[in-house]
């Protein structure tokens, strides 16, 4: 990978571990010397509708920030930051649930519940091309958190941009995602949280709920003010899906506003990487 986007949080994330710039050349020089690391993978679903993802997925503020942003693209970068504060001047919580298989170690989280995954199809009726981990969850101990919630966020590798170190304790091949959990939180401290993403600090807040997780469901609902009005499901920096009267929601999206689930393929995908 080559730094040529508005985040590049992956790539970032690779020349950080050996305090590398995040520019061009030293990706380039990380290529030519052709050393390669794993990464997990994360499968998408939603019935059978699949998305990819190796970055991280994004689910109310976060989510809307980077995709409702688009607008002020003529600002470049900038744009995060100025549409940021409007958004938590004019803060959105969201009803909805999250049910997780938490990782060893971050079982106090949440509440017990129970969770059906999405079947896979019979092996005749299997489209080609590979379909995502064969998942034997159903009988673990699953975990809940009910909203309403300011966001959810959920990464696979420490950083999310240039500039926000999103999942300090992330790994690359660990076989699970970081989850990042906002409930309801004053806006001063958001604010402050917001600034504090570049260090990685947030994450050490009272109101953030930081662990790691080795499967993940999400049961997005409405804005708990405005009913009618939903959210957006974002990807990787593309919108999975979009909720009633979003920002573009006359636009097509891959899924539906809807329960969707997410397993891991540990190490599935390969990286040229400054290191092994």
């Amino acid at each position: 990978m080559v730094p040529a986007g508005t985040g590049n949080g992956m790539i970032k994330s690779l020349l950080d571990t050996v305090g590398l710039q995040c520019c061009a050349n030293s990706a380039t020089i990380s290529i030519i010397r052709g050393h390669k690391r794993s990464v997990d993978v994360a499968t998408i679903a939603q019935g059978n509708t699949k998305f990819f993802s190796v970055l991280m997925l994004a689910w109310g503020l976060i989510a809307d920030i980077d995709i409702e942003s688009e607008k002020f693209r003529w600002m470049g970068s900038a744009r995060i930051d100025f549409y940021a504060l409007q958004r938590i001047l004019c803060l959105r919580q969201y009803n909805g649930r999250i049910i997780f298989l938490p990782a060893p170690g971050f079982e106090s989280y949440g509440q017990p519940a129970s969770c059906s995954l999405y079947k896979e199809p019979t092996v005749s009726d299997k489209a080609l091309g590979y379909q995502g981990p064969d998942t034997k969850f159903e009988d673990l101990e699953w975990k809940e958190i009910n909203g309403p919630f300011v966001t959810i966020w959920l990464h696979n590798v420490p950083w999310g941009a240039e500039n926000t170190l999103t999942a300090p304790a992330a790994k690359f091949s660990d076989g699970f995602l970081d989850l990042i959990v906002l409930k309801n939180c004053p806006k001063l401290v958001l604010l402050s949280l917001m600034r504090q993403l570049s260090s990685g600090t947030h994450v050490e807040s009272p109101y953030i709920a930081y662990l790691k997780v080795k499967a993940f469901v999400l049961e997005p609902g409405a804005l708990i003010d405005e009913p009618g009005k939903e959210g957006i499901i974002d990807s990787d920096g593309e919108v999975l899906a979009r909720g009633k009267r979003t920002y573009n929601c006359d636009k097509k999206a891959l899924m539906s506003y809807d329960k969707l689930q997410i397993t891991v393929d540990q190490g599935l995908a390969t990286l040229f990487s400054p290191e092994y």
